[in-house]
């Protein structure tokens, strides 16, 4: 099993703004709400979200930050599994009949709120590429 961790040598705080960045620009690609934003981040309080979003930069925590790891890496999965990237963002909102979503989203699992949940779509994802 792959281990998704941050670097030790990197603090947090220097992760901030590029992981808001991308992740910002992720939510956009994938037509993400605000709701569904704030929920994927762990619901940070609105005013910081906003903060957040309006200044592309900020010092969020380590759990935001490895969030934002889970989501990068569902991205790069599904840009290597589908080569038409219209097709790779599409696939986080259509059912899926895998036992793992029960005929729900990935992007529903993902909503939970529980990083645990980010973390298993995310390793579904890696078995389906092959990197285990």
């Amino acid at each position: 099993m792959l281990a998704h961790t941050l670097p030790e040598t990197l603090p947090a705080t220097e992760l901030g703004g590029p992981a808001l960045r991308a992740f910002f620009n992720l939510a956009e690609r994938w037509n993400l709400r605000i709701a569904d934003q704030r929920r994927l981040l762990g619901d940070p309080p609105e005013s910081t979200f906003y903060k957040w979003k309006r200044l592309q930069d900020g010092s969020p925590g380590r759990d935001v930050i490895e969030r934002i790891s889970y989501l990068l890496g569902i991205w790069k999965d599904l840009q290597i599994l589908f080569p038409d990237p219209a097709q790779a963002d599409a696939w986080l909102h259509r059912p899926n009949a895998a036992p793992l979503f029960g005929g729900q989203s990935a992007l529903q699992r993902m909503l939970s709120g529980n990083v645990a949940d980010l973390y298993v779509v995310r390793q579904y994802l890696d078995a389906q590429r092959g990197w285990n």
